[in-house]
């Protein structure tokens, strides 16, 4: 968990695109296999960008490089307008980050744990109330605030983690499979509560349900194998989702098939 300790309550807009990556690649150790290999990707300021990929493809490394915990052993890593390598701590100020296994203080109330969080993050005494209660309404945990994190269930962890990621109304939420645990519900209130965020700023969620990101998506990126594969903008899919007469959650699936597939033909081809 990092410690965020200046305001990120100053917006402005940005003559950069969020997200921007050169030739990366990630090894987490030497001679080891590159965990992401040649990476090259622009995402503009604004868009809800959905990540797609088999597990094991690089979906949790993509996401972990862009917050500065995993550092790019090749290429340039630029996250809203900073080098990541050189400016780790601009960049964190301004992203909200959501792991795949949520790092939660298992002792603290939820809403001692949350205003702990939104003031190391930055969050201002004249702003604390507003984002706690924007962060407490979007996600539901009202019901749960008097209680310690170590008696929440699965799904009410991760909308404590959602809920963490958010509090400071960061530039860039990354969100790696956040509907895990939730129910039919919950997930709607996410979807709300992420279209929310987006406006104006940028949104990248990982998950494996092909309708999160028909229902939510500007673009959609494919990773297989530490490699970026595919991307398409969302009027893109949903030319090809009308030219086979097939909803974009159908063209979304009959895409993950075909490029899994060529995918594991290319690394055979590798290996060979």
């Amino acid at each position: 968990m990092q410690i965020l300790l200046v305001s990120p309550d100053v917006t402005s807009t940005p003559p950069y695109n969020a997200i921007s990556l050169h030739k990366v690649s990630v090894a987490y150790q030497r001679q080891a296999p590159l965990a992401l290999r040649d990476i090259n990707l622009s995402i503009p300021t604004g868009e809800v960008v959905g990540l797609l990929g088999p597990n094991g493809a690089g979906k949790s490394t993509l996401m972990r490089l862009l917050t500065g915990l995993v550092p790019a052993t090749q290429g340039e890593v630029h996250v809203l307008g900073h080098n990541v390598a050189t400016h780790a701590h601009d960049v964190r100020v301004r992203v909200g980050y959501l792991p795949e296994r949520v790092p939660l203080y298992e002792q603290m109330l939820v809403w001692d744990y949350l205003r702990y969080m939104a003031r190391l993050r930055g969050v201002t005494k004249a702003s604390l109330d507003a984002r706690m209660q924007v962060v407490i309404d979007g996600t539901g945990l009202k019901e749960v605030l008097g209680k310690p994190v170590s008696q929440l269930s699965k799904g009410f962890r991760q909308r404590v983690g959602i809920a963490q990621a958010m509090v400071h109304n960061p530039d860039l939420l990354i969100l790696d499979e956040p509907t895990t645990g939730l129910d039919p519900n919950q997930i709607l209130e996410l979807r709300s509560l992420i279209r929310t965020h987006g406006d104006g700023r940028t949104v990248l969620f990982s998950t494996h349900v092909m309708q999160e990101v028909a229902a939510m998506c500007d673009r959609v990126l494919f990773l297989f194998s530490s490699r970026l594969v595919a991307e398409f903008a969302r009027a893109d899919l949903e030319r090809m989702a009308s030219e086979r007469a097939c909803t974009l959650t159908d063209q979304l699936e009959h895409m993950f098939y075909t490029f899994t597939h060529q995918g594991v033909a290319l690394a055979s081809g590798e290996e060979e």
